[in-house]
């Protein structure tokens, strides 16, 4: 699997409505909202046969209220 983390910048006033719409597609493994540069947080996990590229572009964003995004992948979890 590949892990990563999606950044959302959202339109002001619009990151819990943004949040509920991720939410509810039921995609990812956690879903915070964060402080700093960006609303919203999301760790998702990806089959290593997908494209991530494709599954952040077509699965998850279109809300119009979404302003940026940044997808980080995570290659080795330390414990």
């Amino acid at each position: 699997m590949i892990c990563a983390f999606i950044f959302f910048r959202c339109k002001p006033g619009s990151a819990y409505r943004v949040a509920s719409e991720l939410a509810e597609k039921e995609l990812h493994s956690e879903l915070y909202s964060i402080s700093g540069d960006f609303d919203l947080l999301m760790k998702v996990y990806v089959p290593k046969d997908e494209d991530l590229g494709l599954f952040v572009n077509e699965k998850i964003l279109g809300s119009e209220d979404i302003v940026r995004s940044q997808t980080v992948m995570a290659f080795k979890a330390f414990h």
